[in-house]
């Protein structure tokens, strides 16, 4: 069969075996179906969940004349931005809200949560928000991108009791109600974003997502597959309940489960620890998908130029194996003991600079001084997340923090961890994959043949993922196997490394 996988900003073909097995989002196995998707019937859906809150008082019992708001909201990496989008729907339904008690527009701040990634340029906070919303706040000062490195509008608060430093925004600290708008989408780290994860990764400081983002928590046995169960998700927790007992009140989180397409299925409003289990048993039936009927010895994709993190993300080699690593983390329980990966990039060097100003120092660092592995650089991680220059670059330049190319790093190294090869076809600048420990081949055929020569049974399960990164992911689980939430490693505490 001949199909075809991204690449660059187009596509290259493969012929495979006709009895290989195609899984595309949304398309082999539907979603649910989705809330009717015009502006009118989403906000009566969202108002009717925002007015029925789960473990909390309403917004408009939170909330009266003279409160101090903020309301906290995802970046563009994930949510969609159409229209309709979730984060659109939700802020016209929170601001009527508060308007009708009486809560004043001058007293409102909009945040983007964008964490360790890169602050919004206005261009992003318009299709974040569209351009009526985008008008109503920004010229007056009311609407801003969370800063890790602004101290004068931080506030520490001190370790958890599992000894996690927790650095918040003081904005929301400080504001009388803070409200999350948030997505259960299915997430390598940790399950799903939203609820916790939310205010734990973006609205807080390197050191506290250095508590969770490291190999000593994404290499323990309970982090692949992914599940809702791994120490991970328990950082999450502990870090945003921690929050919530020092600032003296409880996030209002609004989170929608999204379809592969970003459209609701379903809209939880509420406290986030007793909101999190429904919205996640609603999110589980569209994300975890038991689809296989046998264990698959080779997986086939391909990478665009620009997808998730941003523009370069498929041919920078750190964000490259994030995004290998990420197909294994959500995908592991429908991989044999010797899958191999065959992946198309352009890997043409283009590392994107201005974004990742720190990726080609980390990048040739690897290639030096006794690092092997990807965890090895992990000795690096205050040194680059305390560069003054690229600090500022992240502060001022719309880049990504230093730190967050750890965490990718972090992640990289789970890819090989659990195959056995992987293939990097069509690179223009094969050397930079092979300096990440990848094989090298001009087509998909030759990598086949190869990896069947070396690792691969006579006949191997194939499994081609096209479009896996144009669309939102899934995790996909074998057709006999109920997934419980648990993975199979509640409370295993092994590290794998």
């Amino acid at each position: 069969m001949k199909l075809n996988f991204e690449y660059g900003e187009g596509t290259m073909s493969a012929v495979l075996p006709d009895y290989t097995d195609v899984f595309i989002p949304g398309e082999t196995i539907k979603d649910p179906e989705p809330l009717p998707q015009d502006w009118d019937s989403l906000y009566a859906a969202t108002m009717e969940s925002i007015r029925n809150p789960i473990g909390m008082p309403t917004i408009t019992e939170l909330a009266h004349k003279g409160s101090k708001v903020t309301i906290i909201i995802p970046d563009i990496v994930k949510g969609g931005c159409q229209p309709t989008s979730h984060r659109k729907v939700a802020m016209r339904c929170i601001l009527n809200e508060l308007y009708s008690v009486g809560v004043e527009k001058k007293d409102i701040l909009l945040i983007i949560s964008n964490g360790l990634h890169p602050r919004a340029t206005e261009a992003e906070m318009k299709q974040i928000l569209g351009q009526d919303l985008f008008n109503e706040f920004y010229p007056y000062g009311l609407l801003t991108s969370h800063d890790s490195e602004d101290y004068e509008h931080l506030v520490d608060l001190g370790y958890t009791d599992g000894g996690d430093h927790v650095i918040m925004n003081k904005y929301v600290y400080d504001s009388d109600v803070a409200i999350m708008i948030g997505h259960t989408s299915g997430n390598p780290y940790g399950g799903y974003s939203g609820g916790y994860k939310h205010c734990s990764c973006g609205i807080t400081h390197w050191k506290s997502i250095a508590a969770h983002h490291v190999p000593s928590v994404m290499h323990r046995k309970d982090f692949v597959p992914v599940s809702g169960k791994s120490e991970m998700r328990n950082k999450f927790d502990e870090q945003g309940m921690f929050m919530e007992e020092k600032m003296g009140k409880k996030f209002f989180c609004v989170d929608a489960v999204l379809d592969s397409s970003s459209r609701q299925i379903a809209i939880f409003s509420g406290y986030a620890k007793e909101m999190q289990p429904v919205s996640w048993a609603c999110a589980d039936k569209r994300t975890y998908v038991p689809f296989a009927e046998k264990k698959y010895d080779c997986i086939v994709f391909g990478m665009p130029t620009n997808f998730h993190y941003g523009n370069g993300m498929g041919t920078n080699p750190i964000q490259m194996m994030q995004a290998l690593s990420a197909q294994v983390i959500r995908h592991k329980r429908i991989m044999s003991d010797r899958c191999v990966f065959i992946v198309s990039s352009i890997c043409d060097g283009y590392f994107h600079d201005e974004r990742w100003p720190y990726l080609r120092e980390l990048y040739n660092m690897f290639q030096h001084d006794y690092n092997n592995i990807l965890p090895d650089m992990n000795r690096y991680g205050e040194y680059f997340a305390t560069n003054e220059e690229y600090i500022r670059k992240y502060r001022f330049c719309n880049a990504f923090h230093p730190f967050h190319g750890f965490s990718m790093m972090s992640c990289g190294h789970i890819a090989e961890m659990n195959t056995s090869a992987i293939y990097i076809v069509g690179a223009r600048e094969p050397g930079i994959a092979r300096g990440m420990g990848l094989k090298t081949r001009a087509t998909f055929e030759e990598a086949l043949a190869d990896a069947q020569r070396k690792y691969l049974p006579e006949n191997p399960n194939i499994l081609a993922l096209p479009l896996t990164f144009k669309v939102g992911a899934v995790h996909l689980s074998m057709k006999n196997e109920v997934y419980d939430g648990t993975n199979g490693h509640a409370g295993d505490s092994t590290i794998m490394r």
